[in-house]
């Protein structure tokens, strides 16, 4: 199955090879202490969404693991890499730090979103460190470790995808259901 845009110029134009990885990083995950559920959640999700998933790890929280995962994907042509876990406050929630140097451009409307969404179903959203960006023509989104933020943050998400991979890929062309309000 690929991701399309089915509307406007363009219209039917595939986003080639449309894959994905996720990363869970945790240190309880990683020790086998604690089962891994938010990365069972990405991947369900990203299945329905049409999207195959050429990868999936568990890593600790610690910074290196975290880069190396990430930037193998983005170079191997990965066109989405999510990860899970490490965005909060915690000493050793550092997933952000990790991903925050390998990025090419932020995406902060990602972020922003994700905490306005997520304080729908608790305060503590507020905490989320959450963020996005591309490394080349990969998009990388850093989700927290819960599941149900997982799972509420791909589906507020899921909308715009499509369209990011698109433009990452060089497809420049805009739909007319995208300028329909500047029309």
């Amino acid at each position: 199955m690929t991701v399309s845009d089915p509307s406007g110029p363009g219209a039917g134009a595939a986003v080639s090879d449309p894959t994905a990885a996720v990363l869970t990083a945790s240190d309880g995950c990683a020790a086998g202490v604690v089962p891994d559920r938010s990365g069972v959640v990405a991947r369900r999700i990203l299945l329905e969404l049409g999207f195959r998933i050429a990868d999936s790890a568990i890593v600790p929280d610690e910074v290196d693991a975290i880069r190396e995962k990430v930037s193998g994907w983005a170079a191997s042509g990965i066109r989405l890499v999510l990860t899970t876990g490490g965005t909060g406050l915690g000493p050793r929630d550092r997933t952000p730090e990790a991903v925050k140097p390998l990025l090419d451009r932020e995406l902060p409307g990602y972020g922003e979103l994700l905490r306005s969404e997520g304080l729908r179903d608790t305060p503590m959203a507020v905490l989320s460190r959450s963020l996005a960006g591309s490394i080349g023509a990969t998009l990388v989104i850093v989700l927290p470790g819960s599941p149900r933020a997982v799972e509420s943050g791909l589906r507020t998400l899921a909308p715009t995808v499509p369209h990011a991979l698109q433009l990452l890929a060089g497809d420049t062309a805009h739909p007319r259901s995208v300028n329909a309000r500047n029309d």
